[in-house]
């Protein structure tokens, strides 16, 4: 993938060759054509995330960072805190597939933080070419009592009827701009929301989505080890065109 770096120095945001530390905190989103959707809320995870690691003002990264977003075309920009040091890589957007097929980890989730983007970013990935080997694009990681949690890079949502679900708040899992988009977009439509603890086989006929910043809403069409089919999608192109209406141009 090629990526623009910058580190910051305190005052600016200067572009390096290389830049390669431990990462703490990363948040991510896709801008499009000077657009990105709800941008405030990238920040606002940001900020808090790094916040637990570190005393940085980030108002001043955060502004030169958007200085620097591309105004257009397309880009996918990373925010970082990496051994300390405030970060932007500006990378260029890559294929992916409009729909996803899913792999159940043969493993209960090992992530150490996953409230923050950022530490277990490089097991999300590893993960992911784990579940490539099974014939899937995405793994569902499952807790230690075979719950599910989230995707490796995404989070899984799940409708009953016209009710749109996600895990409950005891979940350890990322709190997800996009997941709580959709959340919002439901209420305001009338949909019914629900937080519930499920494990792979209680999905097992539902219309299921991953969702993220990048990709926005996936259908998923299959689920390797599901032991039974998914359901027909009969909400996504709706929704799919709420989610766009939620982005705004850069300031």
């Amino acid at each position: 993938m090629t990526e623009t770096v910058y580190v910051f120095d305190g005052y600016s945001l200067q572009a390096v060759d290389h830049f390669d530390q431990p990462l703490q905190v990363a948040d991510s989103f896709l801008i499009n054509e000077g657009r990105v959707r709800s941008l405030h809320k990238h920040k606002e995870r940001f900020v808090s995330s790094v916040q637990r690691f570190s005393n940085l003002d980030v108002s001043l990264f955060w502004d030169c960072a958007m200085e620097l977003l591309p105004r257009t075309g397309s880009a996918l920009p990373r925010l970082e805190l990496a051994d300390g040091t405030l970060a932007l890589r500006i990378r260029e957007v890559f294929e992916f597939k409009p729909s996803v097929r899913l792999w159940t980890s043969d493993e209960p989730d090992p992530r150490v933080d996953p409230s923050v983007k950022g530490p277990d970013l490089a097991y999300g990935a590893m993960l992911r070419r784990k579940s490539n080997l099974h014939g899937a694009d995405e793994a569902v990681i499952v807790n230690s009592d075979g719950f599910v949690v989230e995707g490796a890079l995404s989070s899984l949502l799940w409708w009953r009827e016209d009710v749109l679900c996600a895990p409950d708040e005891s979940t350890r899992w990322l709190p997800s701009v996009t997941r709580s988009d959709l959340f919002d977009l439901a209420d305001q439509a009338g949909y019914g929301t629900k937080f519930e603890q499920v494990k792979p086989e209680d999905l097992i006929g539902l219309e299921l989505w991953t969702v993220s910043a990048f990709t926005g809403i996936r259908p998923v069409t299959d689920w390797v080890n599901l032991g039974g089919p998914v359901g027909p999608q009969k909400h996504l192109e709706s929704f799919q065109r709420r989610l766009k209406l939620l982005s705004s141009e850069l300031d």
